[in-house]
């Protein structure tokens, strides 16, 4: 008797992390307001993404779960700010947002290298995000123009997450690798 093929909860995390992410950057240059951002990071970002870290873990990956359920409940909370600051309620300062960063940095960076082991790609997505999250604690801390910077790099980590859910999807869709992922950076 077959096995019977399940879905692959990583593309929908890395589908909502991408756009999420991609969309707060188009925010962060001043293409866009925070109406898509709250939305997706609530929806797509949040909800969607923790849904999926949910199911990795029924795979037993803990790397999957840790990352898609942390990083959708960053969402969530990101959004649950820019909806309180908005409203006046519980108004968190650029200071306070910037500690909030620097929680969300140091997990990151332990994240970063685990991704290390798992391929190129995934590692160089980590790398960006790593990137991007000490930039906007600067950013955050005194020197706002390292937000726009943040924004525009972190346009680079959206789209290399949407890579590696693209090497995730064609990879089943086509039954071989199509876009190469490169190998782990620690053995």
């Amino acid at each position: 008797m077959a096995e019977e093929k399940t879905g692959n909860p990583a593309v929908v995390g890395l589908a909502g992390f991408g756009m999420t992410t991609l969309i707060l950057q188009f925010h962060n240059v001043g293409w866009c307001g925070l109406g898509p951002v709250v939305a997706l990071g609530i929806m797509f970002g949040g909800l969607a993404q923790m849904i999926a870290g949910l199911q990795e873990l029924k795979t037993g990956n803990n790397f999957g779960y840790s990352a898609f359920t942390a990083y959708g409940a960053f969402w969530i909370g990101l959004s649950l700010i820019l909806i309180l600051n908005h409203y006046g309620v519980y108004k968190s300062s650029t200071t306070d947002i910037g500690w909030y960063l620097v929680g969300w940095t140091i997990y990151t960076a332990i994240m970063w290298v685990g991704s290390m082991r798992i391929n190129s790609a995934l590692a160089i997505t980590f790398t960006l995000l790593l990137v991007g999250f000490i930039l906007l604690d600067i950013g955050h801390f005194g020197y706002p123009v390292m937000n726009k910077v943040a924004g525009y790099e972190l346009m680079l980590c959206a789209l290399s997450a949407w890579y590696v859910m693209a090497h995730l999807i064609f990879a089943d869709v086509f039954g071989r690798d199509v876009l190469p992922v490169g190998k782990p950076w620690l053995e």
